[in-house]
């Protein structure tokens, strides 16, 4: 093989390596983004958000007793984040 082709060959190797290392540097990206998605940690700081906000919104709305009614919304985000799962894997089982 000339010069010229092993040149050309290390240059396309090179470059799929490069290629090859940004796929995974994205695909890492991605698992972790995932991970973060499905955490508990992140529904704990959702629910604790929205509880806070809900509070504060239902004590300015003067409405009785808003640390009681505040519970609503985090118990809803609480159930739907239980059950999405299984709808989502019930969908992809049965998608075409």
């Amino acid at each position: 093989m000339d010069s010229t082709k092993t040149k050309e060959l290390e240059e396309r190797i090179a470059k799929l390596e490069s290629e090859i290392k940004q796929i995974k540097a994205r695909n890492h990206k991605v698992e972790g983004d995932k991970a973060w998605e499905t955490s508990w940690l992140r529904r704990i700081l959702i629910i604790i958000f929205t509880y806070i906000f809900a509070v504060l919104w239902l004590t300015l709305a003067d409405t009785a007793n808003p640390f009681l009614g505040a519970i609503v919304p985090c118990a809803g985000f609480l159930l739907s984040t239980l059950t999405i799962y299984s709808v989502k894997s019930i969908y992809i089982k049965n998608r075409k």
